[in-house]
């Protein structure tokens, strides 16, 4: 999947094999770290992650934002002020 398939998504959010392959990850490589970060009380991604007992989301707005590199521009010019 790609980014221009995910941005024509008729969904709000998106899961770890929709996101593995524009990372060039494996989906369970995905779930590992979200579950190992979440029990160490870390943020998994840079972008919103959702849990949900086993079920993994991630907003799909803000991870294309952060693919695109428009989140970490907004978090450097507020640091920045």
């Amino acid at each position: 999947m790609t980014l221009k398939e995910i941005e024509f998504l008729q969904r709000e959010f998106l899961v770890p094999s929709e996101i593995a392959a524009v990372l060039g990850m494996h989906p369970q490589d995905i779930r590992d770290h979200v579950h190992l970060s979440i029990a160490k009380k870390e943020r998994p991604y840079e972008f919103p992650t959702i849990v949900s007992e086993v079920r993994i989301k991630f907003p799909k707005v803000a991870f294309l934002k952060y693919m695109r590199g428009e989140l970490n521009n907004t978090s450097q010019k507020n640091y920045n002020k």
